[in-house]
């Protein structure tokens, strides 16, 4: 049984962890950067430790720092949340290598998938259906417009090394796929040290489907079921429903009982989430996450499994404590992603949190670390709270929505509370509407 956890990471997701350390009993340590020496996580945490200034790569990238900090604090295990080092496998081996428990998967299935062409070769062999595109990296750029040529306009050009939608360009036709390609190889190499790419067949209309599972070291493996996260602005993610309204129960036993199978045959541990475009009644694999999701929270809703609990209890070797056959689905939820930016342009949104009002009442789950006087920092992302509902079905999901977000107050900085109470009274989403250009498109006709 773990013992001492140390939170890798920080806001929300640290808050999170944290909790559910508490539930379980674990005692807690919060790393944390000068800039978050006031957080809430760091508050309540059992022990604290600065590993840096602001900077990312001096603070929370910093694996020597955290390391450090694990072992003068006698911690057994370190969870890291999302983000970060969360799908670092050197860091998830160095943790290892120092005797210490990584709350994730192994650093090999943290590297496989990480390699986006080796996780679409490897999904491919496991028999679950992939979108049609280019079986390695692009090498040279005659044969890359062939491929593109034979596979048909439009086309994706993709980064191999990385995900978020950074280093992702569309070619459109053959005139402007050297440029496109160019620039998603050099925004690959900015963001990730890595310019490889590759290519895969654009889908028009699709929508973002994803799903859950959970796997023990004992084989044991189950789904949670799928999320639809289609609504997106930028390829970033902002608001999550579980769950999908294109899915029926049929479908969705059938598909989660293939990646289950998929998942116990490489032997993956842990938490993670497969990736998929949908469109025209087919699932397309995109991407696997090997960590926690933001959008955790509308599964939990869904099903009633504590999954941070599962994923703390199965790295400290403990079995799965549910078989599929005991996962039940109940009603809808809906996640909406409060960042602090404006809610026209996205522009984030740094200062002091003058007022803070959280929203309240049956169905109504809020993850945040903020509190009045708190600042939000412009060193990190965005996100500074997640309002999740739950609700009997679908419409009534979104009536507890639409008052959860009239209820909310942050003031102090930009929110993008406005965007979400538009979209919760829009018609095309109130129907179910939408794939993962709608948020681009309403933008374009707000402007």
């Amino acid at each position: 049984m773990i013992k001492k956890v140390l939170i890798a990471n920080r806001g929300e997701i640290a808050l999170r962890i944290l909790r559910a350390c508490k539930d379980l009993g674990i005692q807690t340590v919060a790393v944390h950067s000068t800039a978050d020496e006031e957080a809430m996580h760091v508050r309540l945490a059992d022990e604290s430790v600065c590993i840096g200034p602001p900077p990312v790569r001096e603070s929370y990238l910093n694996i020597p720092a955290i390391i450090s900090a694990a072992c003068i604090t006698g911690a057994d295990a370190i969870h890291p949340g999302f983000g970060f080092l969360s799908e670092n496998a050197t860091f998830a081996h160095m943790v290892e290598e120092h005797g210490l428990i990584f709350i994730g998967p192994k650093a090999d299935h943290i590297a496989m998938m990480g390699d986006k062409i080796m996780a679409k070769k490897t999904i491919a062999r496991l028999e679950l259906p992939t979108v049609p595109g280019s079986d390695g990296a692009l090498t040279k750029i005659d044969k890359a417009i062939k491929l593109a040529e034979e596979i048909g306009f439009p086309v994706l050009i993709k980064a191999a090394g990385g995900g978020g939608g950074r280093g992702m360009k569309i070619a459109r036709s053959k005139d402007d796929f050297i440029t496109s390609y160019e620039m998603a190889r050099h925004e690959a190499n900015i963001s990730f040290g890595n310019d490889r790419v590759y290519l895969e067949k654009y889908l028009e209309n699709p929508r973002h489907i994803e799903f859950q599972i959970i796997a023990d070291k004992y084989g044991n493996a189950v789904h949670l079921g799928e999320r639809d996260c289609s609504m997106q602005r930028r390829n970033q993610k902002i608001w999550e429903e579980a769950p999908s309204t294109v899915l029926d129960s049929k479908f969705r036993d059938e598909f989660g009982n293939k990646i289950t199978k998929a998942i116990s045959a490489i032997g993956y541990i842990g938490v993670g989430t497969l990736e998929f475009l949908y469109e025209k009644g087919q699932l397309y694999f995109i991407e696997m996450n090997t960590r926690i999701q933001v959008e955790h929270p509308i599964t939990e809703m869904i099903t009633g499994i504590d999954i941070v609990r599962e994923q703390i209890l199965i790295a400290g070797g403990e079995k799965l404590s549910f078989k599929q056959n005991d996962i039940k689905f109940h009603g809808h939820a809906i996640e909406c992603r409060i960042n602090a930016e404006n809610p026209d342009t996205y522009m984030p949104s740094a200062g002091v949190i003058k007022n803070y009002h959280c929203p309240g009442g049956p169905g109504v789950r809020v993850d945040s670390a903020l509190y009045e006087g708190c600042k939000i920092p412009p060193y990190y992302d965005s996100l500074i709270a997640k309002l999740i509902i739950h609700g009997y079905n679908r419409q009534h999901c979104l009536a507890r929505l639409r008052r959860a977000l009239g209820e909310y107050v942050i003031s102090g900085v930009d929110t993008l509370i406005p965007l979400h109470l538009k979209l919760a009274n829009n018609q095309n989403i109130i129907n179910a509407d939408f794939n993962i250009h709608f948020l681009e498109k309403l933008s374009e006709k707000t402007d």
